[in-house]
């Protein structure tokens, strides 16, 4: 598909769920014997946080040069004796813009890093949505929390290795006002490098959204598969703010005979969040999109099927706060094996904790819980084009 690099010779793995991506990514971050980056919007002090600590402290101990960023938010209550533990240890752990208040209204400050990134060796790679933390973090959590990753292997790790280290250098760069240690040098020797083939035959590419450059490649990504789709489109969403152009794509859809299915977040996590993702709900069931709300867990899937060959799987939401402020990664995979795998996992979700949304009971919802949705709606996306502040720290 034109306007995207896609990279053949691929095998990508998908995860469901941290009780699969878990157990994959520690196999390999135990193996690794020289590097090791690690990329997480949470990285929490429970169980699973305190096992990826171990299996971290053990690759540096034996010589394997460690290096962890994590968000400046959404891991501001990772204590500061566990950082100092793996700082002991010879993991090198930096926060990307600490020490920000909530509260406080400066734009620039408060993009976030929302990726979720791990590369092991220049061999391996993860790329999703999940972060650092128990799946059943929750209370009265029933289930575990719904999201998915994809274990990368093949010559895309090395487009995905290449944004990291730039990116890692950049925030060394603005906390120690250094010199950057990864130069044009260093990027040019690692586009020689020779990565291990993978033996697999997918075509996949790794778009990175920042604020310089790439912006909208996401985005973009999407609505050109949306805009192109013939037969049917998947999308599951925690948080699904889209703007005009990307719900006109997806209304159009509909209208030339495309199949649009919408799973969507229907827990109240964050009630203004909640609301707010509501109020499209109307001109989406009258195009004839289908709407699912997810009840068994905390839903923060953030992946699409299109016409079951184009897919992606990532960090980024469908929302202002990712699509015009914080930084994402997404993996996109043009392969209809993978496509099925994936397209399979949805509907068995679907199938097992959603309830779809009727057009006539949603007609009949009350005028307040629709102005409600409205105003949160107006709400969310005023804060975040005004502040890049979005209510609710976003745990997917």
């Amino acid at each position: 598909m034109a306007g995207i690099r896609f990279v053949p010779g691929n095998q990508i793995t998908l995860l469901e769920n941290g009780e699969t991506y878990f157990p994959v990514m520690e196999a390999a971050l135990d193996r690794a014997k020289h590097e090791i980056f690690l990329i997480s919007y949470i990285f929490q002090n429970d169980t699973i946080g305190r096992r990826i600590a171990d299996v971290l402290k053990r690759a540096a101990l034996r010589g394997v040069k460690t290096c962890v960023l994590i968000d400046g938010f959404g891991s501001d209550n990772l204590p500061e004796t566990m950082v100092a533990d793996l700082n002991a240890a010879g993991v090198m752990v930096m926060k990307f813009r600490p020490g920000i208040s909530p509260w406080t209204f400066r734009r620039r400050r408060l993009r976030r890093l929302h990726r979720k990134i791990v590369i092991v060796d220049q061999t391996a790679a993860f790329v999703g949505g999940i972060n650092i933390l128990d799946d059943f973090d929750t209370p009265d959590q029933p289930s575990p929390r719904y999201d998915y990753a994809v274990h990368v292997e093949g010559p895309l790790v090395r487009d995905i290795l290449v944004s990291t280290q730039r990116l890692w250098s950049r925030v060394i760069q603005t906390r120690l006002r250094i010199r950057p240690r990864f130069s044009t040098r260093d990027r040019d020797q690692d586009r020689q490098a020779v990565f291990p083939e993978s033996g697999g035959r997918m075509r996949a590419a790794f778009l990175a959204r920042d604020n310089i450059r790439h912006r909208r490649d996401i985005e973009d990504a999407y609505m050109q598969a949306i805009e192109q789709a013939q037969v049917e489109i998947i999308l599951a969403n925690a948080y699904f703010f889209p703007g005009s152009k990307f719900r006109r794509a997806l209304v159009d859809a509909a209208g030339r005979g495309v199949r649009v299915v919408l799973f969507l977040q229907g827990k109240k996590e964050y009630r203004l969040l909640y609301y707010a993702s509501k109020a499209l709900y109307g001109s989406f069931l009258d195009a004839g999109i289908q709407i699912h709300e997810y009840h068994n867990s905390l839903m923060h899937a953030k992946v699409a099927v299109i016409d079951e060959q184009w897919s992606t799987v990532g960090s980024s939401n469908l929302d202002p706060f990712s699509l015009l402020l914080s930084l994402e990664a997404n993996v996109v995979v043009d392969d209809k094996k993978f496509a099925g795998t994936l397209k399979r996992s949805l509907e068995k979700a679907m199938a097992a904790g959603a309830c779809q949304i009727r057009p006539n009971r949603w007609k009949r919802q009350s005028i307040r819980l629709r102005m409600v949705s409205w105003l949160c709606y107006g709400l969310v996306r005023f804060m975040t084009g005004m502040t890049g502040y979005a209510p609710g720290k976003d745990s997917g």
